[in-house]
């Protein structure tokens, strides 16, 4: 099931965040950047500024199967450019269709708002999720300058996730 974000979801994001970040950047960046106390008490509070934005500024997503959290997206829109700012699977239900629902649940709440693209920054050593990216149509910008270890992709929503019209006969 998706559902909208309550503020009552904020630890079991944190934890679900805290979890999926450890599997992209353990080995490759301080363990203090992405885990402890003091930086899971960060995320929580990132994470309760998303809850608490107005609709039509973004929103969090959350998938939930069984009653537990399995995955959470957020999204933002700040001076006309909507953004993926987050997309997260917990570990243990990789590979269920978790993220694929999470963005189409995505998709379907930017087509209702108009919004024809999207971009996203994606870390340069998580190339799970920019497998993922690449089967759900985002591309690279060739003329974007690189942001750090981070990549730039965008969407183009109006294209995205709809299958191609059969030509009669087929």
């Amino acid at each position: 099931m998706i559902r909208t974000a309550h503020p009552a979801d904020l630890d079991a994001i944190a934890a679900l965040h805290t979890r999926a970040r450890a599997t992209y950047y353990q080995g490759r960046i301080p363990e203090e950047a992405y885990a402890g106390e003091a930086e899971l008490a960060r995320t929580r509070e990132g994470w309760a500024l998303a809850v608490a934005r107005e609709a039509a500024e973004g929103g969090v997503l959350c998938a939930e199967e069984d009653g537990e959290l399995t995955g959470v997206a957020a999204h933002r829109t700040r001076d006309g450019v909507t953004t993926l700012t987050q997309l997260h699977v917990d570990p243990v239900h990789w590979r269920r269709g978790t993220g694929a629902a999470l963005h189409a649940a995505c998709l379907e709440v930017w087509r209702r708002a108009g919004v024809r693209r999207v971009r996203l920054e994606v870390y340069e050593h998580n190339l799970r999720a920019q497998a993922f990216y690449a089967a759900q149509g985002w591309l690279a910008d060739p003329a974007a300058a690189p942001s750090g270890s981070h990549r730039t992709l965008w969407l183009d929503v109006a294209r995205s996730g709809r299958a191609a019209p059969q030509r009669p006969g087929e």
